[in-house]
Order: C-alpha cells, then structure tokens, then sequence
C-alpha cells in the first residue's frame, strides 16, 4: 500500500496507508459513528463533497454487492448510481472479506470508481480534533513535495459550493407510471430508499430537477428530498415551494434537506451545525409526547426552531443537544424530519413518517 497524507485546513497531518484510487482529493472531513452500512453511505449524494471518516474501526469485512438496477430504475442495494463521497478514511480495513451477497471488495469498487481510500488513521484522533475545532476542510495527498495540492483555496470550500445543484437529475424521470395518486419528488440529493418506500405505497414518482417549476404539474403531493451542502444556496427551490404553498393546501413531506426547505419556505433561518448529525443512533423525541426513536441522519445544516413563523411548530427534537428534528404546520398538512425515516441502511424505527404522508394525500 502506497504511503498516503490527510492534511488538514489547520496544518494537521494524519498519515496513512492507500487502499482505493491513487489521485489527490480535497473535500470538507467530517466523522460518521454508525458500525455498518459503508455501502450505503458511500453511495448517498448527501456526502458530495466530503471526505467521510468511519469511526468503526474495522471496515471492509462484508466487501460490497453487486451494483444491479431494479425494474423501476433503481440501484437494489446501493442508494445511488455511484459513489459521491471524494474520499473515505478508516482505522483498519479489512483486505479478506465475507458475506453472502458480496461480490467485490471494498479496494475494488473504489478504485473503479476512482475514490481513494485510506487506513492506518487514528481515527478516534480526528474525531476529537473535529469535535473540538469543528468540521474543516482537508486535502488527500500522495506526494508531499506538491506545495500546491496543500494550499486551501476559496473556490474549493465546501460551503461556497451548490452540492444539491451538482447532485440533483437533470431531467424529469417518472417511476412506478399509471399507479395513481401522483407525487412530486424534488431531487435535492435523493437516496435511492426513499423512491422505494414511496413505490412500496402505490403511488406515481415524478422526481424532478431541484429547480423544477412543478406548480403547474398534476400532482397530489410534494415530497422534498435529502441533500447535500448549504440550504441557503437552494434559493430557487425556496421560490418555487413559496409558490406552491400560497396557492395550495397539497400535502408535503420533507426529509434531512426537505426539512430545511420547507423551514426556510416557513420564514425560518439556517445555522451550521459544529461537526453535524451523522450516524445510526440519533435519538428524537417527537414534540408533545413521551416517544423517543432511534434514527439515521447526515447532515451538517440545522433549522433555528426559535424563527419559526406564528404558524409552525416544531415535531421533533434532538435529545442530544436539543436542535431541531423536524416541523409541522398547525393547519396544513405540511410536515419533515430532519432524521432519514427511509434509513438505509437502518434504524427503520419512524418509517410511518410515509405512511403519515400517504393517508394525507
């Protein structure tokens, strides 16, 4: 394995081993402490642009699937139709792996999907660093000498960045045709679960671009997908949701970035979170009862619940730190989470957040 360098926008340097593609990578670092699930992950458009730490120490013993597409389009076992994350980082990985549906390792798919891969990283270190500083920008490199691919510049932040433009479809696709009720799915990032779990309902999927004008389209709900990046780059999909709700009591859902949408579309401000939600285990109780779920998240933005207007409340909250979890509107059936209910790979614990949406329409 090739000797390979994560620097770090503060000047820290981590030294490792390559075990992916060999090209020099820059990207926001951020940690994940879920155990399992890295195909999942890897594949989620929420991680554009990032180079994404697993703190489970051992990864690549169950290897990856097969990349297959389902009669609707959709990858079976992957969330996406490649990987999106610029570079993953792991403590030890596992060059033998083993699992029934496995059919490549972990090396293989990223070095043909041109990722680099790195392991022999302390990467309990890096994640105390990135608690205590704060998520920061950071730089793959396989050639020390190269004093320009160390410089950090302004066009590479990843807050400068519209990720959700560079992520969403280009083009209006349609799933599940003829099926009935028809929902509108802004593609800000979407995770392949949550096309499945609207099919699994019986309904039509229209996924349509971030800045598709749908509020002229035949549809019975609007549905607003996760993302990668900074809400407040998606101004014209704030315009065009402002729109719809000022003509329309039509139900809509939103998850992780759908919830920031609908809350800025409400009036509500956006803050970046220190070093983000990301992980399986999240516990959110929802507002007004004792109920508390495990769930999925990624993400690095949060809603200030304290902007809210008059006629938003929150729906669930962080039991960690407080922060918002989601939002309803008092008389419209207009509601998110900022949590994955899809949550693939799992907790499957607020799943019903779809059934909720389907019995409105």
């Amino acid at each position: 394995m090739r000797d390979v360098t994560l620097v770090l926008q503060d000047g820290t340097k981590f030294r490792g081993k390559s075990f992916g593609y060999e090209k020099p990578v820059a990207g926001e670092v951020v940690f994940n402490t879920a155990m399992m699930g890295y195909p999942e992950a890897l594949t989620d458009p929420s991680y554009a642009g990032q180079l994404m730490t697993l703190t489970y120490p051992l990864v690549g013993n169950y290897g990856v699937p097969p990349f297959t597409i389902g009669e609707n389009g959709i990858a079976t076992f992957m969330e996406s139709d490649r990987i999106y994350a610029s570079a993953i980082i792991v403590s030890d990985y596992s060059t033998d792996y083993s699992h029934w549906n496995a059919v490549e390792s972990l090396a293989d798919w990223l070095k043909r999907e041109k990722v680099p891969g790195i392991t022999g990283i302390d990467t309990r270190q890096l994640t105390k660093l990135l608690r205590e500083h704060g998520v920061m920008m950071g730089k793959v490199i396989f050639d020390e000498s190269d004093t320009k691919s160390i410089d950090f510049t302004e066009d590479e932040d990843y807050a400068n960045i519209n990720w959700v433009e560079r992520v969403s479809c280009k083009d209006v696709i349609r799933y599940n045709e003829g099926a009935g009720r028809k929902v509108v799915l802004v593609d800000c990032g979407v995770k392949h679960n949550i096309i499945r779990c609207l099919i699994q309902r019986g309904v039509e999927v229209i996924r349509a671009p971030w800045n598709y004008d749908y509020t002229e389209t035949d549809f019975d709900g609007l549905f607003l997908a996760n993302g990668p990046g900074d809400p407040d780059k998606c101004v014209d999909a704030v315009n065009i949701l402002k729109k719809q709700m000022s003509k329309s009591r039509k139900p809509i859902c939103g998850i992780c970035m759908g919830n920031q949408l609908l809350a800025k579309a409400g009036g509500a401000s956006i803050y970046k979170l220190k070093y983000g939600h990301r992980s399986h285990n999240q516990p959110v109780r929802e507002v007004g009862t004792n109920r508390c779920y495990v769930t999925s998240q990624n993400h690095g933005y949060a809603v200030d619940a304290a902007t809210l207007g008059n006629d938003w409340r929150e729906l669930f909250v962080n039991m960690n730190d407080g922060s918002n979890e989601g939002i309803r509107h008092q008389t419209n059936p207009w509601f998110s989470s900022q949590f994955h209910p899809e949550a693939c790979s799992g907790p499957t614990d607020t799943e019903f957040m779809f059934d909720r949406f389907i019995e409105a329409l």
